[in-house]
């Protein structure tokens, strides 16, 4: 499993609310309105890319998925409104549900 970042800048509501949705049901945490934050395995990773892929107009929109490892996540620096990076462990969200 690898932290993966989701980022995007979509044109259209409806298909906004799908990234989303994709997202949310792949176990992502959300960091900010339009960035994810989470543990993927590599199959994970490459089906909610194609997914993605499929939705959007690749003329106007964009998504960026960046795989990181565990050590450089624990390097960031969080400065004002950030979001808790411990909410970001698997150990954490699953207390949730």
């Amino acid at each position: 499993m690898a932290l993966v970042w989701v980022m995007y800048d979509i044109v259209e509501n409806k298909i906004r609310n799908k990234i989303v949705k994709i997202c949310k049901n792949c176990g992502l945490y959300r960091v900010q309105k339009s960035v994810f934050l989470g543990e993927l395995n590599a199959t994970a990773r490459d089906s909610m890319v194609i997914e993605i892929e499929c939705l959007i107009d690749p003329d106007v929109d964009s998504v960026y998925v960046f795989p990181m490892d565990r050590d450089t996540f624990d390097d960031i620096t969080l400065m004002g409104q950030a979001f808790d990076k411990e909410y970001v462990s698997d150990d954490i969200i699953t207390r949730f549900f």
